[in-house]
């Protein structure tokens, strides 16, 4: 888990998958959605990332112990592009200013493939 946590930083736009048990005792799966605002003490094992996300039009932030045991995993849907560490003007953006600018994904297989094709 701690491999995949790494690539985690603020601006990326992410699914927590968390372990909770429901009235009857079993063990379910809750997913959160949202922007990640901040990442506090790095690799650590008290590392933890706030993520943000607008229901009903009311901003709703959540903090996720990065090391916990309550969470089941954490996928990286978009990354957005930002120049800060800590995003928290994001609390006051409203409309086009709350938006990031996406980052494109490129694997290195593709990137590969494009050089090998320009060559022939």
């Amino acid at each position: 888990m701690e491999k995949q946590t790494a690539i985690v930083k603020a601006g990326d736009t992410v699914r927590v998958y968390q372990k909770y048990k429901d009235k009857d005792g079993k063990d379910k799966i809750q997913i959160f959605e949202g922007l990640v605002i901040c990442r506090k003490h790095g690799n650590e094992p008290g590392a933890s990332i706030t993520i943000r996300k607008v229901v009903s039009g009311v901003g709703v932030e959540k903090v996720f112990p990065i090391h916990s045991p309550i969470i089941e995993k954490i996928e990286v849907e978009k990354s957005g592009k930002t120049r800060r560490a800590k995003l928290y003007y994001i609390r006051q953006a409203r409309g086009r200013k709350a938006k990031l600018k996406q980052i494109e994904q490129k694997t290195v297989a593709e990137k590969t493939s494009k050089a090998q094709n320009q060559e022939v």
